[in-house]
């Protein structure tokens, strides 16, 4: 039976892609901002949680983006002044999502399914009064479940509880240059960080351009993305900088609301490994394990890192 889903699968991809491209063939490539993990209360260098949060705020406003912030709990939001920073993001019109309470691998053999569960509507009872709220459940590290119970069980879970799986399509490791970022800062607060900007803003636009090409190669057209970033300092210094690259590109914004729409997000993949972008676990379902240029795809900003050490930034 799992040689003849895999069988069809292809097809199945081919007319869902026919049945969406007339419409999107003559329009420019689109992308949709989500950052997980936040509202992040912990204590940066250079900008205080609320800073942070209001410098993410005010680079989506003057850029007119609508985003999606996905709210993992323990991070700040189950605390007061955590809560009134998730709750800014729905007062400026941006939607918020459910991203569990302490973020656990459902990977992790010691993760049961009934804890993971737990997470999300323990998370959900307290951001679902929230304006912007959407039942969107992003799973933490993108890990779908690594055996056929977990994976299906959340899927019937998730399906029960009328939630929708966030997938991302354009991953990206902001996470590991965030490390370094606050790393040099802890140890020098003047630093140059322009070396480090550049290698971030060079990580984003070669994640977005292998992916908008895998799209193609799986699709045959564009694909509206949905962007991963995270709640984090990088972001709140550089943010506007991210958006102004693509719009340099020519690149339109759209929303989620709008990108999940895309019968693309729509099709779950059978690999049971941390898929990353949806399109690379796609190519991965389909047998296209290794292609030019998956390396840097699933690298965690390890090219960028060595980059950065190369110019003695340690």
């Amino acid at each position: 039976m799992h040689r003849v889903l895999a069988w069809l699968r292809p097809l199945v991809v081919l007319a869902l892609s026919l049945a969406y491209g007339a419409a999107g063939a003559a329009t420019a490539q689109s992308i949709a901002f989500t950052f997980d993990d936040g509202p992040q209360l912990t204590e940066t260098p250079a900008l205080s949680p609320a800073a942070r949060n209001q410098a993410l705020l005010d680079a989506l406003a003057r850029h007119g983006v609508q985003a999606t912030l996905f709210v993992t709990l323990a991070n700040g939001a189950d605390k007061p002044q955590g809560l009134a920073l998730a709750r800014a993001w729905g007062d400026a019109g941006h939607t918020l999502g459910n991203h569990s309470v302490t973020h656990p691998n459902l990977h992790d053999a010691t993760v049961t399914l009934e804890q993971y569960q737990r997470e999300l509507l323990d998370c959900d009872a307290v951001i679902a009064a929230l304006p912007g709220y959407r039942k969107w459940f992003r799973f933490p590290y993108l890990r779908e479940g690594d055996t056929p119970e977990k994976r299906d069980g959340m899927r019937t879970f998730l399906k029960a509880q009328g939630y929708r799986n966030a997938a991302v399509s354009l991953d990206t490791s902001d996470w590991r240059l965030d490390e370094k970022l606050r790393a040099v800062l802890a140890r020098n607060p003047r630093a140059d960080l322009r070396p480090i900007k550049a290698a971030y803003l060079g990580h984003i636009w070669q994640r977005a351009q292998a992916y908008r090409r895998l799209a193609h190669v799986l699709l045959g057209r564009d694909v509206p993305l949905v962007l991963l970033l995270h709640h984090n300092l990088i972001n709140a210094l550089w943010l506007d900088d991210v958006i102004e690259l693509f719009e340099s590109k020519g690149w339109a914004f759209t929303t989620p609301d709008q990108a999940f729409a895309d019968p693309a997000y729509a099709l779950p993949p059978e690999q049971l490994v941390a898929g990353q972008s949806v399109l690379l676990s796609m190519a991965r379902s389909m047998g296209l394990d290794k292609f030019r240029g998956w390396e840097r795809l699933v690298d965690d900003g390890d090219f960028e890192i060595a980059l950065l050490k190369a110019q003695g930034i340690e």
